[in-house]
């Protein structure tokens, strides 16, 4: 069974002069719940500062949109049927291209070299990164994984796929993204199997997409659906003497519940209601479809509670039970290999080392950028932070302007997976997106969830691409802070506070609660923050603000649901996005063109050194988390709150009690 999880975070002592933060010490925080026509560098509106004597973004900026052209006209509507659907369309190699493709392997360096008739064995397990992990880095790569799938699809060294498809600590878009590869990859004609040792509802959407699956008799199967949950802490606070006095702007705001509420709002109900139906209506859809069993049959399964792998074989869910290595003696006979010698295979970390050229996968003379931003979004890289552990906004710029100021390439893809973070450093990045897009095209690609601060960047962009289970939006504002007078009696600590200036102490005086004119300033401040969010979000939509306030309120979507409200243009994953960038830069649909991935990480010292650690229970990942998670500290926050699909076997964040420790600890 899967959940969705609500984690609360736990704020300590505000600073003074900031807006105090439900995640973080001392920020404020924008949290989230969670024909073809040809591009004419569309751009948007000059920017202007959002001060106290303009609080809202006009309706008359959004019916012209300055360019270096002139000016141009936004309202003409655009939806998702419009777009290039950029599916896979395999074309085998053969003639004098197949004749090249194996003079290449034939030159290709040592660790490109694969025996023919090899499988291709990939363990997909736990986390599963956005960006492109060097070979020293640990952990899978969603990039690398669906590069190895299309090459293996080309490769005539190649004779199928193996996949090991564990326990899965990752959200439904990368899941979506990799069951569409699969199914790309079915289109060569080479077989894909499955072996499922521990099977929820992420591991079999994606084990179900593949030819056949299998599984050892003692595997753990758990299709029992879906659940999502809340925790509330008020009267834990109440009874160490915490009062949390908070200030919510948008009714589907629901951090602030998490402290100030005991129970669940109407308004979250709702919310967490319908993202829970849009994935399960799409786990069963899709279940269905490929298991060819209508849907019907498959909730009734599931509502049977079947965990036996042999009543799954009955019912056809799955192939076989049989054991690893009796799949390998079946692959040997398939593959026509004797019984007394090795099945050849290649792994995933060697086989994501061979080259597209080599297999002769090439790329056009168009070239088009591929910037990935995952991770926490931060303004400046903190001291204690590790590298490609998140998003800091200098660095991120630097290779916003390195597209802009470049001739060679003629689009950019912004592939976002953040859950946001610091506001100010959002806004900053949403500039110079749009400043690119000035100059270029430049689409949006969403992954897992691009909420709050990760939707604040997509919204630069001239196209938004989700996934349908991508979760977004939540523009909507947080604020508060705690009184902790009563826990300073029972405790016997006393604060006092000498101070200059009406509101000095509106932040600084913890130990009271706010005076009446200091709750007035409070509750303003977080007004304005919310509305500077929303204009801006109307702005880049080209929505009046009251249709965006229609769809703000803190609300989380999904990505269909997302695309319906006019907050994304389209479904599917990079490849489209690929595909509607080629349109907008006149590129043909059929021509070739080159990624270029302009944010490849390399390796760190931290990096290194944890990576050496990775079996110790994911000691590693426990401590890059912590590590990031102190520095959200600084600045204002535009943050999505702690939503999270997990497993009940994950360890260690799947006991709720550990990730609140979690957010503790980030928080000191």
């Amino acid at each position: 069974m899967s959940k969705l999880l609500l984690l609360p975070s736990l704020p300590l002592t505000p600073s003074p002069h900031r807006y105090h933060t439900l995640s973080s010490a001392s920020t404020l925080q924008f949290q989230c719940r969670f024909p073809f026509h040809s591009h004419a560098r569309t751009t948007y509106p000059s920017l202007r500062a959002l001060d106290s004597s303009s609080d809202a973004i006009t309706n008359e900026e959004l019916k012209e949109v300055p360019t270096e052209e002139g000016v141009l006209d936004q309202s003409v509507g655009i939806t998702d049927e419009d777009y290039p659907s950029g599916e896979f369309d395999f074309k085998p190699v053969t003639g004098w291209s197949s004749f090249l493709v194996k003079l290449k392997m034939l030159v290709a360096f040592p660790w490109e070299r694969v025996r023919k008739g090899s499988v291709l064995t990939m363990k997909l397990r736990g986390q599963i990164s956005d960006q492109v992990k060097s070979r020293f880095s640990p952990g899978l790569s969603l990039p690398q994984i669906c590069e190895n799938f299309l090459k293996a699809a080309y490769d005539p060294r190649v004779s199928g796929i193996y996949l090991h498809i564990d326990s899965l600590n990752c959200g439904w878009g990368k899941v979506e993204e990799i069951r569409r590869h699969i199914l790309d990859f079915k289109k060569s004609g080479k077989f894909i199997l499955a072996y499922v040792p521990l099977c929820q509802e992420k591991e079999y959407y994606l084990a179900c997409a593949c030819d056949e699956i299998y599984s050892p008799p003692s595997a753990y199967f758990s299709l029992f659906g879906l659940t999502v949950q809340a925790s509330f802490l008020r009267g834990i606070l109440d009874n160490i003497g915490i009062e949390p006095q908070v200030e919510r702007i948008g009714k589907y705001k629901s951090a602030g519940d998490q402290l100030a509420r005991r129970t669940m709002s109407e308004e979250n109900c709702e919310m967490l209601t319908a993202l829970l139906d849009n994935i399960y209506t799409n786990w069963l859809d899709k279940v269905s479809s490929s298991k060819g069993k209508s849907r019907e049959d498959i909730e009734k399964l599931i509502n049977e509670g079947v965990y036996q792998v042999d009543k799954l074989k009955e019912e056809g869910l799955i192939s076989n039970v049989i054991y690893d290595d009796e799949i390998i003696t079946m692959l040997k006979e398939r593959l026509g290999v004797k019984l007394d010698k090795d099945l050849p295979m290649v792994d995933y970390r060697k086989y994501s080392r061979v080259r597209k050229w080599t297999v002769g996968i090439s790329g056009g003379r168009e070239l088009i950028a591929i910037i990935r931003a995952s991770g926490s979004i931060s303004r400046v890289e903190s001291q204690l932070s590790v590298s490609s552990s998140g998003i800091t906004a200098e660095k991120f710029i630097e290779k916003i302007r390195t597209v802009r100021e470049s001739k060679k390439f003629k689009a950019a893809i912004i592939r976002i997976d953040s859950p946001g973070g610091d506001a100010l450093a959002s806004d900053l990045m949403w500039r110079e997106i749009r400043l690119l897009a000035a100059k270029k095209p430049v689409i949006a690609s969403m992954s897992d969830v691009a909420a709050s601060g990760g939707y604040y960047m997509a919204m630069g962009a001239d196209a938004i691409v989700a996934e349908s289970l991508t979760l977004t939006g939540s523009i909507g504002v947080v604020t508060g802070k705690f009184n902790l007078g009563k826990l300073y009696e029972k405790i016997g600590f006393n604060k006092e506070v000498i101070s200059r200036g009406r509101y000095a102490e509106l932040l600084a005086a913890e130990q009271r609660p706010f005076r009446p004119d200091e709750a007035e300033l409070f509750a303003k401040s977080a007004r304005h923050a919310y509305k500077q969010f929303r204009d801006k979000a109307a702005l880049s939509r080209s929505m009046t603000v009251e249709k965006m306030e229609e769809v703000a309120q803190g609300r989380v979507w999904t990505g269909n649901d997302a695309a319906s409200h006019g907050l994304v243009d389209a479904i599917g994953g990079l490849s489209r996005a690929i595909a509607i960038a080629k349109v907008k830069a006149n590129i043909p649909q059929d021509s070739q063109v080159t990624l270029v991935e302009i944010s490849r990480s390399s390796p760190s010292l931290p990096e290194l050194l944890l990576g050496v650690g990775s079996s110790l229970v994911g000691a590693d990942r426990m401590v890059k988390e912590l590590l990031q998670g102190m520095t959200f500290s600084d600045g204002v926050q535009a943050r999505m709150d702690g939503i999270m699909f997990q497993t009940l076997e994950e360890y260690p964040f799947g006991n709720p009690i550990l990730s609140i420790i979690k957010d503790y600890l980030s928080s000191l």
